[in-house]
């Protein structure tokens, strides 16, 4: 969690939302890791997530990553969530909850609908008031 952490401040330092994605294989191997870049790529699917299930795909050449884990600071949105699905990832870990925009533990919770065909182990609330503090100092200068 803490290189997925080293994303989202480097996020937050180009001025990107901070939050930041690891994937790893089942040894710890790093397969990819990526932070928001929705405003630099003027891409609005330009997720940590997103952008690190394609860097993992596109290295192990498949559109599949199962067996591998992915960590994020922020609970996945409903869009992030039906990636992890269609890509098979076999763990979810994510540091703060999201009950905005949250797409697994709130709103939608996509992994427990019927239609979703893949559902990983979830593990919410690893270092969540680090994730939490991270996310209201970036909005709160954005105020000021």
């Amino acid at each position: 969690m803490s290189l997925a952490f080293a994303e989202a401040e480097s996020a937050g330092r180009r001025g990107e939302v901070p939050i930041g994605c690891v994937i790893v294989d089942q040894s710890g191997t790093i397969m990819a890791r990526a932070g928001n870049r929705t405003l630099e790529l003027k891409d609005p699917t330009a997720h940590a997530e997103l952008l690190a299930i394609r860097d993992a795909a596109a290295k192990l050449g498949s559109e599949r990553l199962v067996g591998l884990d992915i960590y994020v600071t922020l609970e996945p949105c409903a869009m992030c969530a039906a990636a992890i699905s269609f890509a098979r990832l076999r763990r979810l870990y994510f540091a703060a909850g999201d009950e905005k925009m949250g797409g697994v533990e709130h709103g939608p919770r996509f992994f427990n609908q019927e239609t979703c065909h893949h559902s990983p182990e979830v593990y919410g609330g690893l270092s969540e008031a680090r994730g939490q503090t991270l996310l209201k100092d970036f909005f709160r200068t954005r105020r000021d």
